[in-house]
């Protein structure tokens, strides 16, 4: 029988839903309220699009933060593979970069978007675009999209892919969870993830656009080490950002008890190791003050910050440093405090942590367990990874399933 199928967002979720449906000879009709389709997906990867990331698919399991487990059914019918091979198919070269993250070859986000119009209008799809949906209706049977007032469309079964409330300038303002809720449906707390974090220390102006690179970032709840991310971040007028920075915001902001943060400035060195470092510099500048003698250990914006938090004296001159002075600088670079203050707003952050309940969807078919023939995809469910293509595939996966089952 043949199937009137709604999909509401034209996002990377929307579009692998509506052309998995529409590969079934069911009538399709995709409505974004941009007007454009896949808006998100010109900025992602800084205008580059991270398509996917190319690890075996059972590696994906350990880099999705929330509700990994809902995923196996998605990740498994439509993979990194799949979606590769498929933009292949509509004329997009890829590459692969570090960390296995997948690119478009000419770097443009641009090429993925043709691709994509490519595939849904080879299916056959109803792109209705600048089209900003109101309301839902559901009579039991069949669902009503609203429009305006006056305009509507009937389906006999509905997709909502309307992503979160990350980034409400593509279009995630947040509208897919008052659907969900107008239909019966749950949504958990709406989060900031992949996000930056503020910090409440008055210098951290002057460290303003200072980049750290082999760094160790550490998260404690009192005592308790939460997680720990090794890289590259940077200081901002706020606070702090960059890729351990964006990872470590996932597995924090969750926590309820206070959260400390520590920064280990030499993480390739243990603290014997530092501290016979640390000799050998003063060695060379013993008559030098100390402000004037960690320039070879430290970016000079940060040496002032790293001397106040070890207690001594900066203008003491290195030979004058006692043992327990050293063991005082070594603690502040392998512990160097970053007062936690909160994240940056949801609109900030990568992708929104929260969502519909996974326990009302199914997670083999992406339908409602609570609506028949309403389904679910992509960031609108409670589920959520780490930078570097897992999210887009979790959207494609995702849309995929919930398209071939409607």
């Amino acid at each position: 029988m043949k199937l009137k199928i709604g999909i509401i967002g034209g996002g990377p979720a929307g579009i692998m839903a509506a052309g998995a449906a529409a590969s079934n000879g069911h009538d399709v009709t995709l409505i974004e309220k941009n007007d454009q389709l896949g808006k998100k997906l010109f900025i992602t990867g800084k205008g580059r699009c991270n398509i996917t990331n190319a690890a075996p698919i059972e590696e994906f399991f350990d880099n999705v933060v929330t509700n990994n487990n809902f995923l196996y059914s998605s990740l498994y019918t439509f993979d990194n593979n799949a979606i590769m091979e498929l933009l292949q198919k509509y004329g997009l070269k890829l590459k692969i970069e570090r960390g296995n993250r997948v690119f478009p070859e000419t770097d443009k986000s641009s090429d993925v978007i043709k691709a994509f119009k490519k595939y849904l209008n080879d299916s056959d799809v109803d792109i209705k675009l600048n089209s900003n949906v109101t309301h839902i209706k559901f009579d039991g049977k069949s669902f009503k999209v609203f429009i305006k007032d006056d305009e509507s469309y009937q389906f006999d079964r509905l997709i909502i892919t309307t992503g979160g409330k990350s980034y409400p300038a593509t279009g995630s303002t947040g509208d897919g969870y008052l659907f969900a809720k107008s239909l019966g449906h749950t949504v958990t707390d709406l989060r900031p993830s992949l996000v930056p974090i503020e910090l409440n220390d008055s210098w951290i102006n002057d460290l303003m656009g200072l980049s750290l690179r082999n760094v160790s970032l550490t998260a404690y709840s009192g005592k308790k080490e939460v997680h720990s991310e090794f890289g590259e971040m940077i200081f901002t007028h706020y606070g702090i950002s960059g890729p351990i920075v964006l990872s470590i915001s996932n597995y924090i902001n969750n926590v309820k008890s206070k959260l400390r943060l520590a920064l280990d400035l030499k993480p390739a060195l243990d603290r014997e190791k530092l501290d016979a470092r640390i000799i050998r510099d003063f060695t060379e500048y013993s008559n030098k003050q100390l402000k004037n003698a960690l320039n070879d250990l430290l970016p000079q914006k940060l040496i002032p910050w790293v001397i106040e938090s070890s207690g001594i004296y900066p203008e003491k001159v290195v030979h004058q440093i006692t043992k327990d002075e050293r063991e005082q600088l070594v603690e502040a670079l392998k512990n160097f405090p970053l007062h936690f203050k909160g994240f940056r707003p949801i609109e900030e952050g990568i992708v929104t942590s929260g969502g519909i309940n996974v326990k009302e969807i199914n997670p083999s078919t992406m339908e409602s367990k609570i609506i028949p023939g309403l389904f679910f995809a992509g960031e609108i469910i409670d589920i959520d990874a780490l930078t570097g293509g897992y999210n887009l595939q979790i959207a494609y996966s995702t849309g995929y399933l919930a398209g071939i089952n409607a």
